[in-house]
């Protein structure tokens, strides 16, 4: 948005990581104590607002929805990321009918549910994928030698926060029954680091599972494995992760959960397995490393979906006209 000629700022707490990292991308950053739903926060953002007036504000959370809600007169776009189920409760249906100009979901599923559950407009509620630069995913060089993964293994790989409902458990336990010259590389942080590192310990196979961390090589973390695998039993919309796959001409195993199955198309870019099932998603895992030419069809056609639906500049596209019609 910069970049068309808009004036972006930037308003987050102090110690969250996208603040910390927003002035790499040339972003203006505003620290304010908006954590948590308090007076405190509240506060902070109405003095913000009272004093230099923006044209839209764009939340992307509960909590910051809530405090802009009731601290700004400016319009509202309220995105909404996760497949959450909403409550049909009066105060959310003011959130999102009457405080919220527009709302944005990042995928056709959620968007059904927040129309359903309260009673919105259909006009009043778009989807729109979060876009990927598609150029960062294009010949790019796998780095399996600085990861310590053998150049003839065959790898298997997860980007995700470290949180419970991405599933990096049943993937650990559908990667314990698989023979063969077999790796996982597992990137990312979170909450559930060290109860993934235990359960790495414990394995039989750890030498073989490969956990890096938070990685902003993406692109080439992505190019050193052979499928990607994102086994979520919750919370979805489109992961980026598995557009970012797909524009890495990755094959991709992940579930029917959210609005998944509008990026991953089972049998032509993928397979989608049932949610918390090992046996099948192990199944999922050697049904791919048996057909080469399967696993390349896959990848090509996962590349043509990535650029005709997810690319940045249709994101851009998209949200500019939002933004721009709540004016």
């Amino acid at each position: 948005m910069i970049g068309r000629g808009h004036r972006v700022t930037l308003i987050a707490p102090p110690q969250s990581r996208i603040f910390s990292v927003s002035k790499d991308f040339g972003v203006e950053s505003v620290a304010l104590p908006i954590a948590h739903k308090n007076w405190r926060g509240l506060s902070a953002l109405r003095s913000w607002f009272a004093a230099n007036r923006p044209d839209v504000v764009n939340t992307h959370s509960s909590t910051d929805s809530w405090l802009t809600a009731l601290s700004c007169r400016a319009p509202i776009v309220r995105t909404r990321h996760i497949s959450a189920p909403v409550g049909a409760y009066p105060w959310n249906r003011w959130l999102y009918r009457s405080a919220a100009r527009r709302v944005v979901t990042t995928g056709e599923a959620l968007r059904r549910h927040l129309i359903d559950a309260l009673g919105l407009e259909e006009k009043h509620v778009v989807s729109v994928p979060t876009g990927i630069d598609l150029s960062r995913f294009r010949k790019t060089a796998a780095i399996r030698g600085a990861l310590g993964i053998p150049a003839t293994a065959f790898v298997f790989g997860i980007v995700a926060t470290l949180r419970s409902w991405k599933g990096h458990e049943v993937l650990l336990d559908a990667f314990s029954t698989l023979q063969g010259d077999f790796h996982l590389l597992i990137a990312g942080d979170g909450p559930q680091r060290p109860v993934l590192e235990k359960r790495i310990a414990a394995q039989a196979k750890r030498s073989t599972i490969h956990l890096v961390g938070q990685r902003e090589d993406i692109p080439e973390i992505m190019s050193s494995m052979d499928c990607f695998v994102l086994p979520s039993y919750a919370n979805e919309g489109v992961p980026q992760a598995i557009m970012q796959a797909m524009a890495a001409e990755l094959p991709v195993i992940s579930t029917r959960v959210g609005a998944i199955d509008e990026a991953v198309i089972d049998g032509a870019t993928g397979v989608l397995v049932p949610p918390r099932d090992p046996q099948a998603l192990a199944a999922a895992m050697l049904e791919i490393h048996r057909s080469p030419e399967m696993r390349v069809a896959m990848g090509r056609k996962a590349r043509l979906i990535a650029e005709q639906k997810f690319s940045l500049e249709k994101m851009l596209d998209a949200m500019e006209q939002v933004f721009l019609s709540v004016r």
